[in-house]
């Protein structure tokens, strides 16, 4: 290979990489995606410390600070309070509750 070669090589490669990085409107930055990691972990600590919250059922995912509750609870009044401790975190902008009581 010849050097003009390895520098266009190089050029695609840099750009590709650099294009890898940026944010789209469904993906995220590396520092969106640790500071949404954090809020994650936030939320299931604090989860884990609310005593009338069954929280191994529940999952937390976080996407731009928009926090998405999942699973199955006893009860409307668990959900509620899941959502309230949720949006207690700090760096939760918005909560999307998917939550659903458990059927008998």
């Amino acid at each position: 290979m010849n050097f003009r070669t390895l520098l266009i090589a190089g050029i695609i490669g840099t750009s590709t990489v650099m294009a890898g990085c940026a944010q789209t409107r469904t993906q995220q930055s590396a520092g969106e995606y640790s500071a949404d990691a954090a809020i994650t972990a936030k939320v299931k600590a604090k989860l884990l410390e609310t005593k009338d919250i069954r929280s191994v059922d529940i999952n937390v995912e976080t996407f731009r600070k928009t926090v998405q509750l999942s699973g199955f609870v006893d009860s409307s009044e668990q959900i509620a309070r899941a959502v309230a401790v949720t949006r207690s975190v700090e760096g939760v902008e918005s909560v999307k509750n998917d939550l659903r009581v458990k059927s008998r």
